[in-house]
Protein backbone atom coordinates (compact mmCIF):
# COMPACT_ATOMS: atom_id res chain seq x y z
CA UNK A 1 0.00 0.00 0.00
CA UNK A 2 3.10 2.02 0.97
CA UNK A 3 4.35 1.35 -2.46
CA UNK A 4 1.06 2.23 -4.25
CA UNK A 5 0.77 5.69 -3.01
CA UNK A 6 4.50 6.52 -3.81
CA UNK A 7 3.99 5.71 -7.15
CA UNK A 8 0.75 7.70 -7.07
CA UNK A 9 2.34 10.51 -5.67
CA UNK A 10 5.35 10.21 -8.29
CA UNK A 11 2.97 10.00 -11.21
CA UNK A 12 1.54 13.22 -10.23
CA UNK A 13 4.79 15.31 -9.47
CA UNK A 14 6.03 13.87 -12.97
CA UNK A 15 2.98 15.49 -14.99
CA UNK A 16 3.46 18.34 -13.00
CA UNK A 17 6.71 18.55 -14.25
CA UNK A 18 6.03 17.91 -17.63
CA UNK A 19 3.11 20.79 -17.65
CA UNK A 20 6.13 23.00 -16.54
CA UNK A 21 8.34 22.06 -19.24
CA UNK A 22 5.68 22.34 -21.40
CA UNK A 23 4.51 25.94 -20.28
CA UNK A 24 8.28 27.23 -19.72
CA UNK A 25 9.05 26.69 -23.50
CA UNK A 26 7.66 29.43 -25.76
CA UNK A 27 4.27 28.66 -27.84
CA UNK A 28 6.04 29.24 -31.04
CA UNK A 29 8.93 26.63 -30.28
CA UNK A 30 6.46 24.08 -29.09
CA UNK A 31 3.95 23.78 -32.26
CA UNK A 32 6.71 24.68 -34.91
CA UNK A 33 4.76 28.04 -36.48
CA UNK A 34 4.95 31.69 -35.64
CA UNK A 35 2.27 33.44 -32.94
CA UNK A 36 0.94 35.40 -36.13
CA UNK A 37 0.27 34.63 -39.52
CA UNK A 38 -0.69 36.50 -42.36
CA UNK A 39 -1.98 34.89 -45.26
CA UNK A 40 -2.95 36.38 -48.52
CA UNK A 41 -6.94 35.95 -49.84
CA UNK A 42 -6.48 33.65 -52.39
CA UNK A 43 -3.57 31.20 -51.35
CA UNK A 44 -4.04 28.32 -48.77
CA UNK A 45 -0.97 27.37 -46.67
CA UNK A 46 0.23 25.00 -44.49
CA UNK A 47 -0.16 24.41 -41.17
CA UNK A 48 0.95 21.38 -39.22
CA UNK A 49 0.69 20.50 -35.44
CA UNK A 50 2.66 18.11 -33.63
CA UNK A 51 1.81 15.40 -31.25
CA UNK A 52 0.86 16.02 -28.29
CA UNK A 53 -0.97 18.80 -29.32
CA UNK A 54 -4.40 19.63 -31.56
CA UNK A 55 -6.31 22.39 -33.28
CA UNK A 56 -10.02 23.11 -31.70
CA UNK A 57 -11.40 23.50 -35.11
CA UNK A 58 -14.70 25.00 -33.29
CA UNK A 59 -12.96 28.62 -32.33
CA UNK A 60 -11.95 29.10 -36.00
CA UNK A 61 -14.48 31.90 -37.78
CA UNK A 62 -15.15 29.72 -40.58
CA UNK A 63 -16.49 33.39 -42.11
CA UNK A 64 -12.54 33.83 -42.43
CA UNK A 65 -10.86 30.71 -42.45
CA UNK A 66 -11.02 27.23 -42.88
CA UNK A 67 -9.00 24.15 -42.29
CA UNK A 68 -8.93 21.05 -44.06
CA UNK A 69 -6.31 18.01 -43.77
CA UNK A 70 -3.74 17.69 -46.57
CA UNK A 71 -4.65 14.19 -46.30
CA UNK A 72 -7.78 12.26 -45.55
CA UNK A 73 -8.42 11.53 -41.84
CA UNK A 74 -4.85 13.63 -41.11
CA UNK A 75 -5.60 16.04 -38.14
CA UNK A 76 -1.87 17.15 -38.00
CA UNK A 77 -1.27 18.49 -41.93
CA UNK A 78 -3.35 21.23 -42.69
CA UNK A 79 -4.39 23.46 -44.78
CA UNK A 80 -5.44 27.35 -44.04
CA UNK A 81 -8.28 28.13 -46.58
CA UNK A 82 -8.93 31.62 -46.79
CA UNK A 83 -12.42 32.51 -46.99
CA UNK A 84 -12.58 36.31 -46.59
CA UNK A 85 -10.23 38.72 -45.60
CA UNK A 86 -10.39 39.72 -41.86
CA UNK A 87 -8.94 38.42 -38.72
CA UNK A 88 -9.22 35.11 -36.75
CA UNK A 89 -7.56 32.84 -34.27
CA UNK A 90 -6.59 28.99 -34.41
CA UNK A 91 -6.84 27.80 -31.16
CA UNK A 92 -4.30 24.81 -29.72
CA UNK A 93 -4.53 22.40 -26.93
CA UNK A 94 -2.28 20.18 -25.30
CA UNK A 95 -3.96 16.56 -25.39
CA UNK A 96 -6.74 17.83 -27.22
CA UNK A 97 -8.19 19.15 -23.90
CA UNK A 98 -6.01 21.61 -22.46
CA UNK A 99 -6.02 25.16 -23.68
CA UNK A 100 -2.41 25.82 -24.38
CA UNK A 101 -2.32 29.16 -27.02
CA UNK A 102 -3.51 30.48 -30.28
CA UNK A 103 -2.20 31.50 -33.51
CA UNK A 104 -3.53 34.25 -34.57
CA UNK A 105 -4.24 34.64 -38.47
CA UNK A 106 -4.77 37.72 -40.61
CA UNK A 107 -6.24 37.57 -44.02
CA UNK A 108 -4.67 40.17 -46.21
CA UNK A 109 -5.62 41.02 -50.28
CA UNK A 110 -2.83 40.72 -52.56
CA UNK A 111 -0.65 43.29 -52.96
CA UNK A 112 1.14 44.06 -56.02
CA UNK A 113 4.33 46.56 -56.26
CA UNK A 114 6.65 47.39 -59.22
CA UNK A 115 10.40 46.28 -57.89
CA UNK A 116 12.67 49.30 -58.34
CA UNK A 117 16.76 48.50 -58.22
CA UNK A 118 17.55 52.21 -59.89
CA UNK A 119 20.26 54.14 -58.55
CA UNK A 120 18.67 57.70 -57.16
CA UNK A 121 20.17 60.47 -55.98
CA UNK A 122 19.14 61.61 -52.57
CA UNK A 123 18.60 65.00 -51.33
CA UNK A 124 17.40 65.78 -47.56
CA UNK A 125 16.93 69.04 -45.87
CA UNK A 126 16.62 68.55 -41.86
CA UNK A 127 13.84 69.77 -40.12
CA UNK A 128 15.92 72.95 -37.87
CA UNK A 129 19.52 72.35 -37.91
CA UNK A 130 21.73 69.50 -36.45
CA UNK A 131 24.70 69.99 -34.02
CA UNK A 132 27.54 68.72 -35.11
CA UNK A 133 30.08 69.96 -32.92
CA UNK A 134 30.50 72.62 -30.12
CA UNK A 135 33.82 75.29 -29.79
CA UNK A 136 34.93 77.91 -27.56
CA UNK A 137 34.62 80.93 -28.65
CA UNK A 138 37.10 83.93 -27.58
CA UNK A 139 34.75 86.91 -26.49
CA UNK A 140 36.03 90.87 -27.04
CA UNK A 141 36.68 90.36 -23.16
CA UNK A 142 39.79 87.56 -24.36
CA UNK A 143 37.73 84.84 -22.45
CA UNK A 144 36.62 81.91 -23.89
CA UNK A 145 33.19 80.93 -23.61
CA UNK A 146 30.60 78.10 -25.09
CA UNK A 147 27.14 79.74 -24.06
CA UNK A 148 25.29 76.70 -25.77
CA UNK A 149 27.30 74.06 -23.92
CA UNK A 150 26.92 75.85 -20.79
CA UNK A 151 23.19 75.58 -21.24
CA UNK A 152 23.02 72.16 -21.70
CA UNK A 153 23.18 71.64 -25.71
CA UNK A 154 25.37 69.09 -26.93
CA UNK A 155 25.89 67.26 -30.19
CA UNK A 156 23.32 65.51 -32.05
CA UNK A 157 20.69 68.05 -30.91
CA UNK A 158 18.73 69.51 -33.36
CA UNK A 159 17.42 73.41 -33.02
CA UNK A 160 13.64 73.99 -34.48
CA UNK A 161 13.23 77.29 -33.33
CA UNK A 162 15.23 80.62 -32.08
CA UNK A 163 12.91 82.97 -30.46
CA UNK A 164 10.16 81.02 -31.94
CA UNK A 165 11.36 81.56 -35.20
CA UNK A 166 11.21 78.12 -37.56
CA UNK A 167 14.92 77.67 -38.72
CA UNK A 168 14.99 77.07 -42.11
CA UNK A 169 19.30 76.48 -42.40
CA UNK A 170 22.54 77.13 -40.83
CA UNK A 171 22.86 80.84 -42.36
CA UNK A 172 19.38 81.49 -40.82
CA UNK A 173 20.65 80.71 -37.75
CA UNK A 174 23.55 83.14 -37.98
CA UNK A 175 21.51 85.41 -39.29
CA UNK A 176 18.60 85.73 -36.46
CA UNK A 177 21.59 85.30 -33.82
CA UNK A 178 23.48 88.48 -35.02
CA UNK A 179 20.36 90.42 -35.82
CA UNK A 180 20.02 90.44 -31.92
CA UNK A 181 23.42 90.85 -31.50
CA UNK A 182 24.03 90.85 -27.30
CA UNK A 183 19.84 90.33 -26.34
CA UNK A 184 19.03 86.53 -24.66
CA UNK A 185 17.64 83.92 -26.99
CA UNK A 186 15.55 81.23 -26.64
CA UNK A 187 15.96 77.92 -28.45
CA UNK A 188 13.52 75.28 -29.02
CA UNK A 189 15.73 72.14 -28.99
CA UNK A 190 14.90 68.27 -30.03
CA UNK A 191 16.87 65.74 -28.56
CA UNK A 192 15.84 62.17 -29.82
CA UNK A 193 12.05 62.31 -28.88
CA UNK A 194 12.11 64.96 -26.42
CA UNK A 195 11.88 69.00 -26.94
CA UNK A 196 12.84 71.41 -24.50
CA UNK A 197 13.85 75.11 -24.36
CA UNK A 198 17.03 76.97 -23.76
CA UNK A 199 17.96 80.50 -22.91
CA UNK A 200 21.34 81.43 -24.32
CA UNK A 201 23.07 84.66 -24.39
CA UNK A 202 25.63 85.45 -27.71
CA UNK A 203 29.23 85.91 -27.22
CA UNK A 204 30.80 88.30 -29.70
CA UNK A 205 33.81 86.83 -31.72
CA UNK A 206 36.83 89.03 -31.13
CA UNK A 207 38.33 87.12 -34.23
CA UNK A 208 35.43 88.63 -36.15
CA UNK A 209 32.87 90.49 -34.21
CA UNK A 210 29.96 88.19 -35.43
CA UNK A 211 27.75 87.08 -32.03
CA UNK A 212 27.94 83.08 -32.00
CA UNK A 213 26.61 80.59 -29.19
CA UNK A 214 29.35 78.06 -30.08
CA UNK A 215 27.78 75.18 -32.27
CA UNK A 216 28.76 73.78 -35.39
CA UNK A 217 25.26 72.55 -37.54
CA UNK A 218 24.78 71.27 -40.25
CA UNK A 219 21.22 71.43 -42.20
CA UNK A 220 21.34 68.85 -45.55
CA UNK A 221 22.80 66.19 -46.54
CA UNK A 222 22.92 64.63 -50.01
CA UNK A 223 24.01 60.74 -51.11
CA UNK A 224 23.58 57.90 -53.77
CA UNK A 225 21.33 54.98 -52.83
CA UNK A 226 18.85 52.55 -54.59
CA UNK A 227 15.07 52.50 -55.08
CA UNK A 228 13.51 49.67 -53.19
CA UNK A 229 9.77 49.73 -54.49
CA UNK A 230 7.20 51.81 -56.47
CA UNK A 231 3.42 51.39 -55.48
CA UNK A 232 1.46 52.53 -58.39
CA UNK A 233 -1.91 52.37 -56.12
CA UNK A 234 -0.57 55.00 -54.05
CA UNK A 235 2.48 56.80 -56.30
CA UNK A 236 4.64 55.71 -52.69
CA UNK A 237 7.91 54.45 -53.14
CA UNK A 238 10.75 53.08 -50.86
CA UNK A 239 14.58 53.31 -50.83
CA UNK A 240 17.50 52.13 -49.05
CA UNK A 241 16.13 49.66 -46.59
CA UNK A 242 18.21 51.90 -43.36
CA UNK A 243 17.59 55.45 -42.28
CA UNK A 244 19.98 58.69 -43.46
CA UNK A 245 21.97 59.22 -40.44
CA UNK A 246 24.46 62.35 -39.87
CA UNK A 247 28.13 61.28 -40.70
CA UNK A 248 29.41 63.16 -37.85
CA UNK A 249 27.19 62.16 -34.99
CA UNK A 250 25.80 58.55 -36.63
CA UNK A 251 22.31 59.90 -35.54
CA UNK A 252 18.67 59.74 -37.45
CA UNK A 253 18.33 62.82 -39.74
CA UNK A 254 14.54 63.83 -39.20
CA UNK A 255 13.46 65.48 -42.29
CA UNK A 256 11.92 68.90 -43.20
CA UNK A 257 11.38 68.02 -46.96
CA UNK A 258 13.66 65.93 -49.82
CA UNK A 259 13.75 64.74 -53.02
CA UNK A 260 14.97 61.90 -55.20
CA UNK A 261 16.56 62.48 -58.33
CA UNK A 262 17.86 60.16 -61.28
CA UNK A 263 21.43 59.05 -60.77
CA UNK A 264 24.11 57.15 -62.83
CA UNK A 265 26.73 55.13 -61.65
CA UNK A 266 30.20 56.52 -62.47
CA UNK A 267 32.49 54.19 -60.92
CA UNK A 268 32.66 51.12 -58.40
CA UNK A 269 35.09 50.90 -55.29
CA UNK A 270 35.54 47.14 -54.63
CA UNK A 271 34.55 46.00 -51.62
CA UNK A 272 37.32 43.89 -50.02
CA UNK A 273 37.37 41.99 -46.46
CA UNK A 274 37.49 44.25 -44.30
CA UNK A 275 37.00 47.65 -46.37
CA UNK A 276 33.52 47.94 -47.60
CA UNK A 277 32.91 49.28 -51.37
CA UNK A 278 31.51 52.33 -52.51
CA UNK A 279 29.07 53.09 -55.60
CA UNK A 280 30.09 56.85 -56.89
CA UNK A 281 26.99 57.96 -59.04
CA UNK A 282 26.17 61.27 -60.29
CA UNK A 283 23.05 63.00 -59.64
CA UNK A 284 21.44 64.26 -63.63
CA UNK A 285 18.44 66.66 -64.08
CA UNK A 286 18.21 67.95 -60.81
CA UNK A 287 15.89 70.31 -61.97
CA UNK A 288 13.60 67.50 -62.28
CA UNK A 289 13.51 65.19 -59.28
CA UNK A 290 11.36 62.16 -59.97
CA UNK A 291 9.74 62.31 -56.27
CA UNK A 292 9.09 63.75 -52.81
CA UNK A 293 11.00 62.60 -49.64
CA UNK A 294 9.09 62.53 -46.71
CA UNK A 295 9.95 60.22 -44.52
CA UNK A 296 13.36 59.23 -43.14
CA UNK A 297 13.03 55.65 -40.63
CA UNK A 298 15.80 53.11 -39.33
CA UNK A 299 14.22 50.68 -42.78
CA UNK A 300 14.66 53.21 -45.46
CA UNK A 301 12.92 56.24 -46.78
CA UNK A 302 9.66 56.89 -48.12
CA UNK A 303 8.08 59.19 -50.10
CA UNK A 304 5.46 60.03 -52.87
CA UNK A 305 6.93 59.79 -57.09
CA UNK A 306 6.05 62.59 -59.86
CA UNK A 307 5.52 59.71 -62.19
CA UNK A 308 5.24 56.47 -62.22
CA UNK A 309 8.94 55.18 -61.43
CA UNK A 310 9.54 51.96 -63.74
CA UNK A 311 12.22 50.53 -65.69
CA UNK A 312 12.96 48.17 -68.66
CA UNK A 313 12.94 44.79 -66.48
CA UNK A 314 10.11 45.53 -64.80
CA UNK A 315 7.21 47.53 -65.93
CA UNK A 316 3.98 45.73 -64.57
CA UNK A 317 3.61 44.81 -60.50
CA UNK A 318 4.24 41.49 -59.26
CA UNK A 319 2.91 40.34 -56.30
CA UNK A 320 5.05 40.56 -52.59
CA UNK A 321 5.82 38.14 -50.04
CA UNK A 322 5.48 38.04 -46.18
CA UNK A 323 7.93 36.42 -44.66
CA UNK A 324 6.34 33.56 -44.04
CA UNK A 325 6.95 32.61 -48.30
CA UNK A 326 10.45 33.39 -47.51
CA UNK A 327 12.40 30.34 -47.82
CA UNK A 328 16.57 29.58 -47.79
CA UNK A 329 17.43 29.28 -51.22
CA UNK A 330 17.96 30.99 -54.40
CA UNK A 331 16.66 34.27 -55.04
CA UNK A 332 17.43 37.47 -57.25
CA UNK A 333 18.26 41.12 -56.55
CA UNK A 334 18.34 44.22 -58.86
CA UNK A 335 20.60 47.08 -58.72
CA UNK A 336 22.54 49.44 -60.76
CA UNK A 337 26.56 48.85 -61.35
CA UNK A 338 26.70 50.19 -64.84
CA UNK A 339 25.68 53.81 -66.11
CA UNK A 340 21.89 53.61 -65.01
CA UNK A 341 20.87 49.60 -66.23
CA UNK A 342 18.96 47.90 -63.83
CA UNK A 343 20.45 44.66 -64.09
CA UNK A 344 19.40 41.35 -62.37
CA UNK A 345 21.97 39.24 -60.17
CA UNK A 346 21.84 35.92 -58.52
CA UNK A 347 22.06 35.14 -54.92
CA UNK A 348 21.12 33.06 -52.38
CA UNK A 349 19.36 33.62 -49.05
CA UNK A 350 21.51 31.53 -46.66
CA UNK A 351 19.36 32.31 -43.60
CA UNK A 352 15.80 33.74 -42.59
CA UNK A 353 15.24 35.11 -39.61
CA UNK A 354 11.59 35.00 -38.66
CA UNK A 355 10.73 38.45 -36.73
CA UNK A 356 7.53 39.46 -34.69
CA UNK A 357 8.59 43.30 -35.26
CA UNK A 358 10.54 45.23 -37.60
CA UNK A 359 14.55 44.76 -38.29
CA UNK A 360 16.77 45.24 -40.32
CA UNK A 361 18.62 41.72 -40.45
CA UNK A 362 15.21 39.79 -41.87
CA UNK A 363 17.83 37.34 -43.90
CA UNK A 364 21.32 36.57 -44.54
CA UNK A 365 22.42 37.00 -48.19
CA UNK A 366 25.19 35.93 -50.40
CA UNK A 367 25.95 37.27 -53.61
CA UNK A 368 26.76 34.19 -56.05
CA UNK A 369 26.60 36.15 -59.74
CA UNK A 370 30.30 35.82 -61.31
CA UNK A 371 29.70 39.23 -63.28
CA UNK A 372 28.65 41.21 -59.72
CA UNK A 373 31.30 39.46 -57.87
CA UNK A 374 33.86 40.23 -60.25
CA UNK A 375 32.52 44.02 -60.95
CA UNK A 376 31.91 45.02 -57.08
CA UNK A 377 33.22 42.13 -54.91
CA UNK A 378 29.71 41.75 -53.63
CA UNK A 379 27.37 44.31 -52.17
CA UNK A 380 28.88 47.87 -51.67
CA UNK A 381 27.97 51.05 -49.98
CA UNK A 382 25.05 52.42 -52.54
CA UNK A 383 23.74 49.34 -52.91
CA UNK A 384 21.19 49.48 -50.22
CA UNK A 385 17.71 49.17 -51.14
CA UNK A 386 18.36 46.87 -53.94
CA UNK A 387 14.79 44.62 -54.38
CA UNK A 388 15.44 40.94 -53.21
CA UNK A 389 12.60 38.98 -55.95
CA UNK A 390 12.19 35.32 -54.93
CA UNK A 391 9.49 33.10 -56.77
CA UNK A 392 8.63 36.30 -58.35
CA UNK A 393 7.30 37.93 -55.59
CA UNK A 394 9.45 40.94 -53.97
CA UNK A 395 10.05 39.89 -50.71
CA UNK A 396 12.46 42.26 -49.21
CA UNK A 397 15.73 44.43 -50.10
CA UNK A 398 19.57 44.64 -49.46
CA UNK A 399 20.45 46.61 -46.18
CA UNK A 400 24.01 45.90 -44.81
CA UNK A 401 27.28 44.50 -46.04
CA UNK A 402 29.56 42.45 -43.89
CA UNK A 403 32.35 44.04 -43.59
CA UNK A 404 34.31 40.82 -43.10
CA UNK A 405 32.61 39.17 -46.07
CA UNK A 406 31.43 41.90 -48.81
CA UNK A 407 30.23 38.71 -50.56
CA UNK A 408 27.68 38.26 -47.67
CA UNK A 409 25.03 40.90 -46.22
CA UNK A 410 21.58 41.15 -44.81
CA UNK A 411 17.92 42.18 -45.98
CA UNK A 412 15.54 43.45 -44.90
CA UNK A 413 11.50 41.89 -45.53
CA UNK A 414 9.45 43.85 -47.50
CA UNK A 415 6.28 43.84 -44.99
CA UNK A 416 8.14 45.57 -42.90
CA UNK A 417 8.92 48.60 -45.35
CA UNK A 418 5.26 48.56 -46.31
CA UNK A 419 4.86 49.50 -42.50
CA UNK A 420 7.11 51.97 -42.68
CA UNK A 421 6.00 53.47 -45.90
CA UNK A 422 2.11 53.85 -44.09
CA UNK A 423 0.95 51.63 -47.46
CA UNK A 424 -2.68 49.89 -45.96
CA UNK A 425 -3.45 46.27 -47.44
CA UNK A 426 -6.99 46.65 -46.87
CA UNK A 427 -6.94 50.03 -48.86
CA UNK A 428 -5.28 48.51 -51.98
CA UNK A 429 -7.40 44.95 -52.96
CA UNK A 430 -8.16 46.42 -56.45
CA UNK A 431 -4.27 47.50 -57.16
CA UNK A 432 -4.06 45.40 -59.87
CA UNK A 433 -7.41 46.35 -61.74
CA UNK A 434 -6.59 49.92 -60.86
CA UNK A 435 -3.43 49.97 -62.13
CA UNK A 436 -4.43 48.10 -65.39
CA UNK A 437 -7.04 50.74 -65.83
CA UNK A 438 -4.32 53.64 -65.40
CA UNK A 439 -2.56 52.39 -68.45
Amino acid sequence: MFRNKSNRIFLIFFVVIVLVSFYSLSFEKMINVPEEIKIFEDEKQSFNVRFPFKVDHTKIDTNILKLSPKTDNDEKMLYLNPVNIGKTNIQVKLLGIIPFGSVKVDVVPKTKMIPGGQSVGVRLNTKGVLVVGLEKIKGIDSKYHNPAQEAGITVGDSILQINHIQIKDADHVTKIINENKNNQLNLKVKRRNEVFHVDIMPIQSVEDEEYKIGVWVRDKTAGIGTLTFYHPATNKFGALGHAITDVDTGLLLTVDNGQIVKSKVASIEQGKKGKPGEIKGIFYETSNPIGNLKKNTNFGIYGEAYDPLIHELYQEPIDIGYQYQVKEGKATILTTIDNNQVEAFEIYIEKVNRQRTPNTKSMVIKVTDPRLLKKSGGIVQGMSGSPIIQNNKLIGAVTHVFVNDPSKGYGLFIEWMMQEGGIDLLENNQIANDYSLAK
